[in-house]
């Protein structure tokens, strides 16, 4: 692990042990409301395109925050509830978009049902539901269900820049 990665990673761990259950989810719902307008930022017209070689189109992005927020929600609600992890982790950005989604709007839309589900399920939590159950990051090692919810917030704006990225490269 670099050392960026270990500060980060001593972040996550601190903040999520001693935040509340309602702080950390007030912070998480909070602090991802910004992906809105960055993605509405991006041109309608130019969503799907990439601004160059080797870059992500704003629609990629957007489908890699949705796939890790669906195997967070999963993961995490299996964790409280029997202390499993139902599958592994892989963050990366496969490349591809969802078809039924044509619009920032749209997976916004996505996003915030899935946030919503899981953060009435980690608001209903005690805090302390088989926290010996770890989601592993291949980057950033392993995680309760409690330190994995706030990586989800990190994860979402660290690619919410991407889409300030994209929004600038594309935009007149």
């Amino acid at each position: 692990m670099t050392p960026e990665e270990e500060r980060v990673r001593s972040y996550l761990l601190g903040q999520a042990n001693k935040l509340s259950i309602a702080d950390l989810v007030a912070k998480v719902r909070e602090d991802c409301t910004a992906l809105e307008g960055v993605g509405a930022a991006v041109p309608a017209g130019r969503f799907h395109d990439r601004p160059g070689d080797g870059e992500w189109s704003a629609a990629e992005v957007w489908t890699h925050v949705l796939d890790i927020n669906e195997s967070g929600r999963r993961m995490i609600t299996s964790a409280i509830e029997s202390g499993v992890i139902p599958e592994r982790v892989s963050d990366t950005i496969a490349g591809g978009a969802r078809t039924e989604l044509t619009t920032s709007g749209d997976y916004w839309a996505r996003y915030l049902e899935e946030r919503e589900l899981l953060l009435d399920r980690v608001s209903q939590a005690r805090g302390d539901e088989h926290l010996e159950a770890k989601i592993t990051h291949p980057q950033f090692g392993p995680f309760s269900w409690r330190e994995w919810l706030l990586f989800m917030r990190v994860h979402d704006l660290d690619h919410l820049r991407q889409l300030q990225s994209i929004a600038a490269a594309l935009g007149n």
